[in-house]
């Protein structure tokens, strides 16, 4: 069998291998070389190739299938249905358990898988497909998210009802606060479905073992997560099942949720054969969760001042059939509603509803994205209507260490947000384009304009974020660091569950051994479950608890060592303060050779981060969050006012990351996550009409390519976090939330500059919007 090699087995140490340094990601010039080996390139002989039937109706009553004909062709080996699934016929995140594996009597959205076949090619299988025969009772869709709202009962989308959770948050006297107010600012916005739109489709290999169990080798954002919902429904126990990470192209929380886990594994099961899926780039738009699209409403109050006296706001997010992440991306919408700003009187209802457009659940910025583009377009509309400076605004209402958040949490470290701004708006602005190559214009070589009707805009956006998971879950992550003499020269093998999703894990692994174990050679074991959970690659979390699974194992291992040299009486391998043996990284080195020889010290550890609460249900209170991270951006755009079309000429921010782990992989993560900011800002949309989707590919779903790219100047600060490992803070998240609002705060201000009304309310931004605002 062919398995997923995602990086070399063992890294060389440059001389800046350590944490803060910047050596290269070992997986890096196999991408480039198109070496990798991702998830769809596994193979082994004798394998079979599954594929899954789905509905073509977004609701609707099976009242019938036939898998006969489709199993009498020459090489299908199995066709399954709802009957065929050998234990739970359920699943779901954080033990939801909403959705079935394969449709069992109703479908309620547009993709929902019906039934599986297994043949000796993927074509056989596909054709098999198309012979399944279905009847169906086509019912309306429920489709409109503000409706179930209004009316949950007349809407139930499943036996939970319409509303998977609403969140009130609630500070003060909105009534005080109002008659206080100078100034009332009311708009509604609008967002749309954005996908995560990852480069590597879902795909896997099930092989079923000698023992009855089975070995996953899967792309995945939460091994451990997956496990616990694909044991009960093959109705096999954990330790049956073995899982390995292979190469995964892409996640952005589109992984977190089960695709072909647990369907590969009912056909691998049921043939005795290994089975591989692999979905097509079609069938990966209805094969995982989206962005939650929202509706929007807000109004704020000021003084003439400026300074903020009430908001008052609705959120409704759009769930889909089915909870997913649902529960707490309405949890993190309601929390960070209001963004980094205080405001004394406040009112906030987030609902988080089922409707049966396409499923919805985790994507970076989980909750937040959607709140942000709203509260930083307030923030330009208040600004607006008081004459000021749309910076000095924020400046005047940023949160800063010691402030308190919508719920009442206390910002514990280092927040300074308003000098953030004010480097932000110091950076030089780009120069005048030169209207003389077209390229630089909007529209570029398509020659739309020669720069007649173009007009630059320039705006601002500011993002926070929450770090890790929240309201009260046990949020923990393991490492297992062994440490050895070979020929004479230590070696550290670390070995996590961490999903390594293109962030640079592993890098950052094996940076924080070898500053903690002060040795060179680390190797980086591939990630299975054959040790405990890391928890999930999202909510920017992983350098943050996995690097500290890391480093406390490897102080263990450290502690250790020092020990044994103790004991042996080795002279100078470690000092004695306050009764404790303590040792620098370096003189583990010194006692290493001597100590271990040829032997081995391993040590496991778990780490938790600080203790969380939940949200009161009724006035949304709590310590829900254990860090928040701010990102600031500023936007230039050209925008041809007659034909709408969008230039994005610069999009600088400035970001507080507590520490650089690795400034060329953390540099990687802001210019990433502000593309995919922009992407949502002007062209990322699935469009869904009446619950069906419209343009499942990369043909019709449009993302930016590096011609959509503009220069991005970065200032990235370093204000420790005490509570984090090293100080760090979670870098991925926040400035995919601050480039959306700052990219279309940039368009509006082109459009009032051309004399229009830059009324721009929802994104993605369409041409037709531009020229109405224009």
């Amino acid at each position: 069998m062919t398995r997923s090699t995602r990086f070399p087995a063992e890294v060389a140490a440059p001389g800046n291998a350590g944490v803060g340094g910047s050596p290269l990601r070992p997986d890096g010039t196999l991408k480039v070389k198109g070496e990798f080996a991702y998830a769809s390139d596994l193979w082994i002989d004798g394998m079979l190739w599954g594929m899954t039937l789905r509905s073509p109706h977004p609701r609707a009553r099976i009242l019938r299938i036939d898998t006969a004909a489709a199993l009498a062709v020459t090489g299908v080996h199995a066709v399954l249905t709802h009957e065929d699934v050998p234990g739970r016929k359920m699943y779901g995140l954080d033990h939801t358990w909403d959705q079935p594996v394969l449709a069992i009597d109703e479908v309620r959205h547009h993709g929902e898988p019906i039934a599986l076949v297994a043949a000796d090619h993927p074509e056989i299988a596909r054709r098999a497909m198309e012979l399944i025969e279905i009847e169906w009772e086509v019912l309306d869709p429920i489709v409109d998210p503000v409706a179930v709202v209004a009316d949950p009962e007349a809407n139930r989308v499943q036996e939970r009802g319409g509303i998977a959770r609403h969140q009130p948050v609630r500070v003060g006297d909105i009534a005080v606060g109002r008659a206080l107010a100078d100034v009332v600012i009311s708009r509604k916005y609008e967002v749309g479905i954005q996908d995560q739109a990852f480069l590597g489709p879902e795909s896997g290999l099930v092989v079923p073992a000698e023992d009855g169990g089975l070995e996953f080798y899967v792309a995945t954002q939460w091994m451990h997560n997956d496990l616990s919902q694909i044991g009960p429904c093959l109705g096999l126990p954990e330790d049956r099942i073995r899982m390995t990470m292979a190469g995964i192209g892409g996640a952005f929380g589109g992984r977190e949720d089960l695709s072909m886990q647990i369907h590969a594994g009912m056909l691998a099961m049921h043939t005795g054969r290994p089975v591989k899926m692999m979905y097509n780039r079609e069938e990966s738009f209805f094969g995982h969760v989206h962005r939650h699209p929202a509706h929007l409403w807000y109004e704020y109050g000021a003084t003439r001042a400026g300074k903020l006296t009430y908001a008052k706001v609705r959120i409704i997010l759009d769930g889909g059939a089915y909870t997913s992440a649902t529960l707490n991306v309405t949890g993190n919408a309601s929390s960070l509603a209001l963004g980094p700003y205080e405001f004394p009187h406040l009112e906030v209802d987030a609902y988080g509803v089922y409707t049966n457009n396409p499923p919805c659940g985790a994507m970076r910025g989980f909750g937040a994205v959607q709140a942000c583009f709203a509260h930083e377009s307030m923030m330009d509309e208040l600004a607006e209507a008081l004459g000021m400076d749309p910076v000095h605004v924020r400046q005047i209402n940023a949160v800063t260490q010691g402030s308190k958040l919508a719920t009442g949490q206390v910002l514990h470290a280092p927040t300074p947000l308003a000098p953030m701004l004010g480097r932000l708006k110091d950076m030089p602005l780009p120069p005048d384009s030169d209207i003389s190559d077209i390229r630089n214009l909007p529209g570029g070589a398509s020659q739309t304009t020669h720069g007649e009707s173009v007009v630059r805009g320039v705006g601002y956006g500011v993002g926070i974020k929450n770090i890790c998971f929240s309201e009260g879950y046990d949020d923990l992550s393991t490492a297992r660091v062994r440490l050895q003499v070979t020929a004479g020269e230590p070696v550290a093998l670390v070995h996590t569950a961490a999903a390594e999703v293109g962030q640079g894990l592993v890098t950052v692994e094996a940076q924080i051994a070898r500053t903690e174990l002060g040795i060179d050679r680390v190797t980086i074991a591939p990630a299975d479950n054959a040790v405990g959970d890391s928890g999930s690659s999202s909510a920017s979390r992983q350098t943050y608890m996995t690097g500290g699974a890391v480093k406390t194992a490897c102080e263990a291992v450290r502690a250790r060592v020092l020990e044994l040299a103790a004991a042996q009486g080795i002279s100078g391998a470690a000092r004695l303060v306050g009764g404790k043996v303590v040792s620098a990284a370096g003189e583990v080195l010194a006692a290493l050779v001597d100590v271990l020889d040829e032997g081995v010290v391993e040590e496991t550890r778990e780490y938790h981060h600080r203790p969380t609460t939940g949200m009161d249900p009724v006035t949304g209170q709590g310590r829900s969050h254990t860090q928040l991270a701010v990102c600031v951006h500023r936007a230039v755009v050209d925008v041809d006012t007659e034909l709408g079309l969008v230039k994005v000429v610069a999009l600088d921010a400035v970001q507080d990351v507590g520490r650089i782990m690795n400034r060329l992989s953390l540099e990687g993560q802001i210019h990433g996550g502000s593309v995919q900011g922009l992407g949502l800002a002007v062209m990322e949309e699935i469009q869904v009409t009446n619950g069906k989707v419209r343009n499942p590919s990369f043909t019709d779903y449009l993302i930016p390519t590096i011609l959509d790219t503009p220069t991005q100047r970065l200032d990235i600060l370093e204000n420790p976090d005490p509570h984090a490992p090293y100080g760090l803070r979670g870098a991925g998240e926040p400035p995919t939330l601050s480039s959306t609002p700052a990219v279309v705060s940039a368009i509006r201000n082109a459009c009032k500059a051309a004399g229009g009304t830059g009324n721009l309310s929802r994104v993605p931004v369409r041409p037709e919007d531009i020229i109405r605002s224009c």
